[in-house]
């Protein structure tokens, strides 16, 4: 297949494993792991492995378009292990989504309607329980002041959660509300994509919460560790013109060729890597998440 210009070549691995303090008899999993493609993102080749073998497994696409897989264990076993493995290639965004009327137009203008599209404005709506407080709509405020340009307001929210919010791992977990964060004003990735997502909407912005991958590079003169990636987090905002701009408000920066994208939804709940159940009297369990994003060179 022939290269877009500029474009990255990445293989990706990402292992889940379990480990139980006694037998599991029956185990149910849904996962997020197929790499989307997109318009600037070319999935290639894509596999998802489980261990031991399911009974019974399927693939299939869910309402926001993500491919997912479905599996069903049901042989006696103290450990479960699942391996998504990608050949995934991206190319760099068009520079003129930020220098062309997003740039110039107010953010007023880019408020879906019913014509643009029933999932467009699922986008806008809340959820349930609701995020959207007196507070998002407040601290929102600041950066969407009127008629101010949609790229100015929504670069300006995103450099505003990087600076105001501090990472902090393990300082929440996926019960945390966006009120909770904003109050104690740490959390990690998905987090802060949360804490944006919700901003928009609370003026009326369509916003995706995105899961995907970051590449990474070694600090000079060090060589690549493997498998000391991370899964990653980032919001997208819906353009008057019906494209989205993504945005990652951890790194303060644009989405580009380093972002590989999995899959995306209202909220990280529509869209976990991995979720599932399972029937056993074990007192306990540890995973380990092990994540490599390794870039590839290919000759021209």
């Amino acid at each position: 297949m022939t290269d877009h210009e500029g474009a990255r070549w990445y293989a990706i691995t990402h292992r889940t494993e379990y480990v139980y303090q006694g037998t599991v008899s029956s185990s149910y999993g849904r996962g997020h792991l197929f790499p989307r493609s997109t318009s600037e993102q070319r999935c290639l080749d894509a596999s998802v492995t489980v261990t031991p073998t399911p009974t019974d497994r399927s693939t299939g696409v869910d309402l926001f378009g993500n491919e997912d897989v479905y599996f069903h264990v049901t042989t006696d076993h103290d450990r479960l292990c699942v391996t998504a493995r990608a050949l995934v290639a991206v190319d760099p965004p068009d520079p003129a989504r930020l220098t062309t009327w997003a740039a110039t137009t107010a953010w007023e203008s880019a408020r879906p309607t019913r014509v643009d599209g029933a999932l467009d404005v699922d986008f806008v709506l809340d959820l349930v329980p609701p995020e959207i407080t007196d507070e998002v709509h407040e601290y929102a405020a600041l950066s969407l002041t009127e008629g101010r340009p949609l790229v100015e307001a929504v670069f300006d929210l995103n450099h505003r959660i990087n600076t105001d919010f501090a990472y902090l791992s393990g300082s929440t977990t996926i019960s945390t509300t966006v009120a909770d964060v904003l109050a104690a004003r740490t959390g990690v990735c998905q987090d802060f994509a949360r804490v944006a997502v919700a901003c928009l909407r609370s003026h009326g912005l369509a916003a995706r919460y995105v899961s995907g991958y970051l590449a990474t590079q070694p600090p000079p003169g060090k060589e690549r560790m493997v498998g000391v990636d991370a899964t990653h987090a980032w919001a997208a905002v819906r353009s008057p013109d019906g494209s989205w701009l993504a945005f990652d408000p951890t790194n303060d920066q644009w989405v580009d060729e380093r972002y590989v994208t999995v899959a995306w939804g209202r909220d990280y709940d529509d869209v976990p890597p991995l979720r599932g159940i399972i029937y056993t009297e074990s007192a306990g369990s540890r995973i380990a998440v092990s994540v490599d994003v390794a870039p590839i060179v290919r000759a021209v």
